[in-house]
């Protein structure tokens, strides 16, 4: 089983840090963020900048369909209000160029948020129109729509909208999904036993399909099941446990795609990772 495991790890400095980073902790695997994720616009990308980490990349060993770059947190592309979705696009189009220019294949981003202003069908469609706009004018990055805990009036938790959203893209090659382990628990979805995880993955499978999975971020979690609150916890420690991660590494459905620990101790990564590959060995 080919399982690539890493972390989102730091592109301070520069994003041709980013791979040196992921290096250091023995990762197979990342995501970063090719920009500052707390502001709407950044410098564009030079020449050098972008020679430098394809050299790091090609140090690293690590390819770019291991490589999970994450979008602005900023950026909300079911905005209700007009302008403001704009913005989002015009900020969300500057990252899918971005990933480009560096050779990367897809950019994980977090659906949208009604606010409250309107249905939740309206901001599916506002979601959907917003990457078809974004698709038509980018090339070679897939959009990769990651799953929600549900927080706040944010989409993206219940399988049936990440399912919604796929239905109306027009390019449909050039979209998935990212499964965030917390996310999904806190968003209702179990995965503790054997039992539980094999009924959540079959009714993702069948609501959403496999052929869509490009990612996922590995992350334990605080807060209970169907708590619909986002707050990370190191593997193992948190309220999901150790045998769902067991099941996830011997799972030939998520071979060949980047798995990303977003956990809450960057400090104590490099083990998370040797962790999660000794755990093929125990099953």
């Amino acid at each position: 089983m080919s399982k690539f495991v890493g972390a989102h790890v730091s592109a301070s400095g520069g994003v041709f840090n980013a791979p040196l980073n992921a290096m250091a902790i023995g990762a197979k695997a990342f995501a970063l963020f090719t920009k500052n994720q707390k502001q709407w616009v950044a410098k564009p990308l030079d020449e050098e900048t972008i020679a430098l980490f394809q050299e790091n990349l090609s140090k690293s060993g690590i390819l770019p369909k291991h490589i999970l770059p994450h979008d602005s947190y900023l950026i909300n592309l079911g905005h209700p209000e007009e302008e403001k979705r704009l913005k989002s696009l015009e900020a969300f189009i500057d990252e899918v160029n971005r990933c480009s220019q560096l050779g990367l294949d897809r950019l994980n981003f977090h659906p949208g948020s009604h606010l409250k202003q309107i249905g939740e069908e309206e901001c599916i469609d506002r979601i959907a129109m917003s990457m078809n706009e974004a698709l038509s004018v980018t090339n070679g990055v897939t959009l990769v729509i990651e799953n929600t805990a549900g927080q706040g009036s944010n989409l993206g938790w219940r399988f049936e909208h990440l399912a919604s959203i796929i239905e109306r893209i027009e390019e449909k090659s050039r979209v998935g999904v990212c499964i965030d382990t917390c996310h999904m628990f806190t968003a209702g979805y179990d995965i503790r036993t054997r039992e539980a995880y094999d009924a959540t993955w079959a009714e993702f499978d069948r609501i959403v399909g496999f052929n869509y999975l490009k990612g996922m971020h590995i992350n334990d979690s605080k807060p209970d099941l169907g708590s619909h609150v986002d707050r990370h916890d190191s593997i193992g420690k948190g309220k999901i446990g150790i045998e769902a991660f067991g099941f996830l590494m011997n799972d030939p459905r998520m071979d060949d795609i980047p798995l990303v620990l977003e956990t809450i101790d960057e400090s104590i990564w490099a083990q998370e990772i040797e962790l999660l590959y000794s755990l093929q060995e125990k099953w």
